[in-house]
């Protein structure tokens, strides 16, 4: 994929890297793995690499002065990080409560889709999630995989507070809420688990490039599992991933 990528100078301090415009497992491994060689080889003079779905934006801490030399010297790393750096990653299980009290939209994915609400439940439970990128809000995950069948426009019109926590379908991706916010996607149920936490070393837990698993719970499960997250016992199931 050497040959395919373009190489853009983003302002006075940032290259903008972009691949071909699909969002797949392989293209953001292949982002992930350039992502690290260049913090790698460049850590004394990147501030910054900020991954897309299909892109990589590296911050400079000084200006570019020489731009055809600097993407020469990265077109360099990126031939090399696919061929030698594995990546280590993680599969987190994260428990959702489905129960209407929470799938608010469920009914009207339900009618729309024309498959019942356990089916819903099952796609979106049994599926395992890549993670591309965190943005919009912090902690907001980016995940590919959703199930064609589940597939639904986003709300005509967003609404104006979505609860934290919500797990919601927009379009073709699927993703939690971390915190109060305006939304359009369609709600299909809550976790208890906190997305983003300013208090930690990581305020997120999870990275590009990790997996995402939905377990359905039920409602009293919902309530013992927020009283433990509420008094900082819980802890999100995870394991090494096979990807």
């Amino acid at each position: 994929m050497l040959d395919q990528l373009t190489y853009k100078s983003f302002g006075d301090r940032a290259i903008l890297i972009e691949w071909p415009a699909e969002i797949n497992n392989k293209t953001v491994k292949e982002i992930l793995q350039f992502k690290e060689k260049v913090i790698q080889y460049k850590k004394d003079f990147v501030e910054d690499c900020i991954i897309g779905y299909h892109s990589l934006t590296i911050l400079y801490i000084d200006d570019v002065i020489d731009f055809k030399t600097e993407v020469g010297s990265l077109k360099s790393i990126h031939l090399e990080a696919s061929a030698t750096l594995e990546l280590e990653t993680t599969l987190w299980k994260i428990p959702v409560c489905y129960d209407v009290t929470f799938g608010i939209d469920l009914e009207e994915i339900s009618k729309t889709l024309k498959i019942s609400k356990e089916e819903i439940i099952q796609l979106h439970s049994e599926t395992i999630y890549t993670i591309f990128f965190i943005g919009f809000l912090p902690g907001f995950l980016y995940l590919g995989g959703l199930d064609n069948r589940l597939i639904i426009q986003r709300k005509p019109s967003p609404r104006l507070s979505v609860p934290k926590g919500s797990v919601a379908i927009g379009g073709s991706q699927t993703g939690v809420y971390p915190m109060d916010s305006a939304g359009g996607w369609n709600i299909i149920g809550k976790t208890p688990i906190s997305f983003f936490d300013i208090e930690k070393i990581n305020p997120c837990f999870a990275k590009p490039g990790d997996q995402i698993q939905f377990v359905p719970i039920s409602l009293d499960e919902f309530k013992k599992v927020e009283m433990q997250v509420n008094i900082r016992l819980y802890k999100t199931l995870n394991s090494p991933s096979n990807d």
